[in-house]
């Protein structure tokens, strides 16, 4: 048996927002408004459900916080980038819901690549303030022409700006 490649091209829409916030400020904000969770804990968690329902329940009760969102991750660019001379803290973080992301991945399974979505939080390169960046998930995740996944991608777009945007102010 041979592997078959297939490579399709698509564009990434990018989304910055700047804030006067400084860094710390955006990132406590962050995970005031999200819960916490690992891939792992999500598993095991659906692993001992009876039934969707009652992982839903669950889901929701432990790990969402009020943005409807949980943070996976969090990763520290800053702390190796300034062996570099780059002294600009940098924090990429992994947020999602498996609520948010079963309404795309039941329509396209390879949803699943682009959920959770990724945030890039910087210190500004002047050093006052903060820039988010994140990739617009439905530019990555409609490759293809279907208007429900259309639908739920776009539903998530909203979520996230709508929690970028109240960090950011």
């Amino acid at each position: 048996m041979t592997a078959h490649f297939v490579l399709k091209d698509f564009e990434g829409k990018r989304v910055e927002l700047e804030t006067e916030h400084s860094l710390e400020t955006v990132l406590d904000r962050l995970r005031d408004a999200c819960g916490k969770s690992s891939a792992g804990e999500i598993a095991t968690l659906a692993q001992s459900a009876r039934d969707s329902h009652a992982f839903e329940e669950k889901v929701k009760e432990r790990y969402v916080g009020r943005s409807g969102f949980m943070i996976f991750g969090e990763f520290d660019h800053g702390a190796w980038l300034a062996i570099y001379g780059i002294r600009r803290p940098t924090v990429r973080v992994i947020l999602g819901n498996p609520l948010i992301a079963i309404t795309m991945m039941k329509l396209d399974v390879t949803a699943g690549l682009f959920a959770p979505v990724e945030l890039l939080l910087s210190q500004r390169s002047h050093g006052s303030g903060t820039t988010a960046v994140y990739v617009r998930p439905s530019s990555l995740i409609c490759t293809t022409e279907n208007s429900d996944l259309r639908a739920a991608a776009v539903a998530l777009d909203a979520k996230l700006e709508k929690l970028v945007l109240e960090l950011c102010s």
